[in-house]
Parts: C-alpha cells; sequence; structure tokens
C-alpha cells in the first residue's frame, strides 16, 4: 500500500507541474482558474529559482520507505524530470532556467488572456 501511495505522489507531483507550466492555458477557457493557477505558479517558481523542496518529495520518500524502498535525496524534478529530459544532475543553473522558464510561459499566456478579455470587453 505504502509504494503505490508514493507512486500516486509522484503522479500527483507531475501533473502539478503540468499545471504549473501550461494551467495558464485553462484561464483562457475558465477565467477563474487564474485563482489557483497563479498561486501554484508562483509556488513552482520559486521552488525552482530558491532551491527549495516541494513538500510532496519528502512524503513521497516517506512512502518509499514504510514500503521497504530506497528513498532519494534532492527534489522530485531532479529525480523523476530531468533525468528524462537532461542526462545530467540538476544543478542550481538549471533550477534557475527552469524557473525563469516557468514564469516566461505564463507571462506569453496570461498576456493572451489579458489581451482576449480587453478585446471581449471592448466589442461589448
Amino acid at each position: 500500500m505504502h509504494k503505490i501511495l508514493a507512486d500516486t505522489i509522484v503522479i500527483i507531483h507531475f501533473l502539478f507541474i503540468i499545471f504549473v507550466i501550461t494551467g495558464g492555458l485553462l484561464v483562457i477557457l475558465w477565467p477563474k482558474m487564474a485563482f489557483v493557477h497563479i498561486p501554484a505558479a508562483i509556488w513552482g517558481a520559486a521552488v525552482e529559482i530558491f532551491g527549495w523542496i516541494c513538500p510532496l518529495t519528502p512524503m513521497e520518500n516517506r512512502f518509499r520507505d514504510l514500503a521497504g524502498e530506497t528513498a532519494y535525496s534532492g527534489d522530485f524534478i531532479g529525480r523523476h524530470v530531468l533525468p528524462v529530459i537532461y542526462p545530467e544532475n540538476l544543478t542550481a543553473e538549471i533550477q534557475y532556467i527552469l524557473g525563469g522558464l516557468v514564469i516566461t510561459v505564463n507571462v506569453m499566456i496570461y498576456f493572451i488572456v489579458i489581451r482576449r478579455r480587453r478585446k471581449d470587453l471592448i466589442a461589448k
């Protein structure tokens, strides 16, 4: 059961990261989603830029430990995402880039959202 919980946390963590990066697209369809997405995006960028450990990582490690598996040190991105994208270990420079990417992608998306909303308001 603990292994299933640990694996579920990995999936939730991954989905949260996808939401942080691209959740602004949901705001195009549902503007009120911004109230959920903006804090998530700020948290995601801050975790990367400041090198914090997301609380989901120690939680996953604890369940892996309880399941008799080896827990890991570091963060989720370093363990699960970067090995897919980059063969090297996570560095502070890469974390800055990832945090900047979160900010850049979301600023672009919100620029589009705001422009569309203004255009809709003017058309009315």
